[in-house]
């Protein structure tokens, strides 16, 4: 992505098909020169006019409202038209092409918001949590966008940032102009600061996974043998009908996925055949996809009947699923075990105890899939974030370690870990940040914003 920003950009601010109203967004230095010649008319700064827009002949397309936003007080930070006209494709077009022909060009997929971000109307944090709230799936996951969007997550970033310049000072300070009889004495203070650096981080770092877990949401397969109820789960989630259910083994074929949202959390969930082994090639077939789904998937729900022994249904599971994958063991059917729904945990395995049938216990799945996406109390907090911030998060942390590490020793090695740390958070407001990344980033939004 290489725009010139020298062009005067269009594009319809509003989805396509029949609506009350459509809008159609320019910016760039052309914007009110292209305004003046379709409304015939000398827009004023910030004030909604009534007026006719006018094709290369003078025939009048629609009446509608023209906005006119004069640099630099405006979304993109140069002068910004809207064009509010009535819905539909052939009003909005019909202006589009009038506005093509007076010397805009198509806007590219982000790219008002990218002149906003280069023309240092907001950070890329802020920028992320515009595309962010449009796709938002829930209220929870809109507020954390929000947060994000009126710089909360920036300000924590600049907080961090202050403090590590001000850490970075004092050791870059003593190396440019060491006493060569002394050594560093500040050493205990600066461990005591970077500690504090790192608890900042940790609470930063769990607001963002928090949001994460919001934006992403949470990729659940369910397996487990034949008939232990996993359709029956799928079905009592979804609060429908959305697997067959019978008594017959091998009933689930190809694995059905479905979107749901579970208080707050956006969860796809896929039910899966049972695994077992079988010579019927087409079961075979879905047995395969079943163990693909497993290795895919941010959690395994390891379906079994509560009648069956705990360590029979431990031992299945883990062969299944494989020794590092993280599953959940549901012990279903307790309605015909005479079992009370429960959670407990035994030799690092969280073990509930539920019925799909009566759904007992399911309020406890959910509670136990919000943990593992790290939705905890303070998803109040939370802001939008993405894999991205996490990874520079990360990376921020690894750098701390490393200098408190060496604050008793190389203080040059010291110097060059927190300079690193400061580059990595440079990286989540855009302080440092490629054309690739841009690129990639602001591909993801919608051709008007």
């Amino acid at each position: 992505m290489n725009p010139s920003r020298e062009d005067t950009i269009a594009a319809p601010a509003t989805a396509a098909g029949n609506a009350a109203v459509a809008i159609v967004r320019l910016s760039g230095p052309a914007a009110l020169a292209i305004a003046r010649d379709l409304a015939r008319t000398e827009p004023r700064a910030r004030l909604a006019e009534l007026c006719a827009f006018r094709d290369g002949g003078g025939a009048v397309i629609d009446h509608g409202l023209l906005l006119f936003f004069p640099a630099p007080h405006s979304y993109t930070g140069e002068d910004v038209v809207e064009l509010q006209c009535h819905g539909g494709r052939v009003v909005s077009d019909a202006l589009l092409k009038r506005a093509f022909a007076l010397g805009a060009r198509a806007a590219q997929p982000g790219e008002f918001t990218l002149r906003a971000y280069l023309n240092d109307k907001l950070d890329l944090l802020q920028a992320e949590a515009i595309a962010d709230l449009i796709a938002s799936g829930s209220l929870q996951a809109a507020r954390a966008a929000q947060r994000s969007l009126d710089g909360e997550f920036s300000a924590a970033v600049a907080t961090l940032q202050a403090a590590l310049t001000r850490l970075r000072v004092r050791i870059e300070a003593w190396l440019d102009f060491p006493d060569e009889e002394l050594p560093f004495d500040a050493a205990p203070q600066c461990v005591a600061e970077v500690d504090v650096l790192l608890t900042g981080l940790a609470n930063l770092t769990t607001r963002a996974r928090s949001g994460r877990a919001l934006r992403d949401g949470l990729s659940v397969a369910i397996a487990g043998p034949p008939n232990a109820g996993k359709s029956s789960l799928l079905n009592r989630l979804a609060g429908y009908d959305a697997a067959i259910v019978t008594d017959i083994p091998g009933t689930t074929r190809d694995p059905l996925r479905e979107q749901l949202l579970l208080d707050d959390l956006p969860v796809t969930i896929v039910d899966t055949a049972g695994l077992r082994d079988t010579v019927d090639p087409i079961e075979r077939e879905g047995v395969r996809r079943t163990r693909v789904e497993v290795t895919r998937a941010d959690r395994v729900l390891w379906v079994a009947d509560a009648r069956t022994p705990l360590a029979t249904s431990v031992r299945e599971a883990r062969a299944a699923v494989g020794a590092e994958a993280p599953f959940t063991l549901l012990l279903n059917k307790i309605d015909l075990a005479d079992a009370s729904p429960g959670a407990n945990e035994e030799g690092g395995i969280t073990i509930l105890r539920l019925s799909a049938l009566t759904g007992a216990g399911i309020d406890l799945l959910v509670a136990h899939l919000k943990e593992v996406a790290g939705l905890g109390p303070e998803v109040a907090g939370a802001f939008s974030a993405r894999r991205r911030h996490l990874d520079a998060l990360a990376r921020v942390r690894g750098h701390l370690l490393a200098a408190r590490a060496e604050l008793t020793g190389a203080l040059e090695l010291t110097a060059e870990q927190l300079r690193r740390a400061q580059a990595a958070l440079g990286e989540l407001t855009g302080e440092l940040t490629s054309d690739d990344l841009l690129g990639e980033i602001f591909a993801t939004f919608c051709i008007g914003k």
